[in-house]
């Protein structure tokens, strides 16, 4: 992930600041010119973008340790006029603030958002994230799992159901038994990269249970590990949040979701390493015929001493209870 480089707050810290003067000077000149890293005479570091002719005024104190208002200024060395500043109150987030700092200036550089869109996207992806202490980095069975979730999300439910409804009902990351679910029906997401077939590992005799009302379906989602994959966990939260960025509610609980499954776009370069391709993908429908364990079948109980009941499924011979293959195919989600 583009960060803005410690030489930029080196050099602007030898500046012998005084008063309530900004000193300034390009944060990242090969990516965009509308972008200034700038130092107050606190220390204080800040990000200065001016507005251009019609944009409207943006003030944001929501996010905590970071702040962003509309002020006249005039900066040496710099043009003179009306300027978003975000204002870093926190120097214990300066790592994040620079990573902020590199996303703002490639947005800039793309120019196809207004000022204020893109200053308020780009808070409210980290404003969840700020202050907290940084989250250990997601497994690889956890980065596949979340892939796949956020993959059904993106190319199944929001085409189906719509950009709220499709956030609303992704209660995985909230604790829910299933990863999707409303009044009468719940999905369950799974992923594998098993090159034997499609087995998936189950987690517990509830996780297949059918809700109270209404039906269960399972996606399956089959990926393959390669170098030369365009698909990574990264890119496919890119593709949410694009899809979700006209709805700001949407896009608000989508993040606080990302938040619970333990996501940081501070790992995102990390992340990116994991290149998948996939393979298959498929809707089946869960009854009684699918292979599953349910508390049912242990009357009074899991033995004694038993605690806890993992297990494979392979799906390999259960083609009857596969409904669809492509989106198109799919009932109402």
């Amino acid at each position: 992930m583009t960060r803005i480089a410690a030489e930029i707050w080196e050099h602007l810290a030898k500046e012998q600041i005084q008063g309530e003067t900004l000193w300034a000077r390009r944060a990242m000149p090969d990516v965009t010119d509308r972008l200034m890293a700038a130092l107050d005479s606190a220390d204080r570091r800040h990000y200065l973008v001016i507005l251009h002719d019609g944009e409207s005024k943006l003030q944001d104190n929501q996010s905590r340790g970071v702040g962003v208002v509309t002020r006249e200024l005039a900066v040496p060395g710099h043009e003179t006029g009306c300027y978003l500043d975000i204002t870093c109150n926190d120097a214990g987030g300066h790592d994040a603030f620079d990573l902020i700092g590199g996303e703002l200036a490639e947005r800039l550089g793309a120019s196809n958002e207004t000022t204020p869109e893109c200053v308020s996207r780009v808070l409210a992806k980290w404003r969840r994230f700020w202050g907290q202490p940084p989250t250990n980095i997601l497994s690889r069975e956890e980065q596949i799992g979340l892939f796949a979730e956020l993959w059904f999300l993106n190319l199944w439910m929001v085409p189906r159901v719509g950009t709220a409804a499709a956030v609303q009902q992704w209660r995985g990351p909230f604790g829910s038994r299933h990863d999707f679910e409303r009044a009468g029906c719940s999905v369950e997401v799974k992923a594998t990269t098993s090159t034997r077939g499609i087995i998936h590992h189950i987690h517990g005799i509830e996780q297949l249970l059918s809700p109270d009302e209404g039906e269960l379906l399972l996606y399956s989602l089959r990926l393959r590990n390669e170098a030369g994959a365009t698909n990574s966990l990264p890119t496919v939260v890119a593709a949410c949040r694009q899809q979700l960025s006209c709805d700001d509610e949407a896009l608000s609980h989508f993040e606080s979701a990302l938040f619970q499954a333990g996501y940081s776009p501070a790992h995102e370069e990390e992340y990116e390493k994991l290149r998948m391709r996939v393979v298959e993908e498929g809707l089946y429908v869960v009854r009684d015929d699918f292979p599953r364990l349910t508390p049912t079948q242990f009357i009074g109980g899991l033995p004694y001493g038993v605690e806890k009941v993992d297990y494979e499924v392979n799906l390999g011979g259960f083609n009857h209870l596969l409904i669809a293959r492509v989106v198109e195919e799919a009932p109402n989600l």
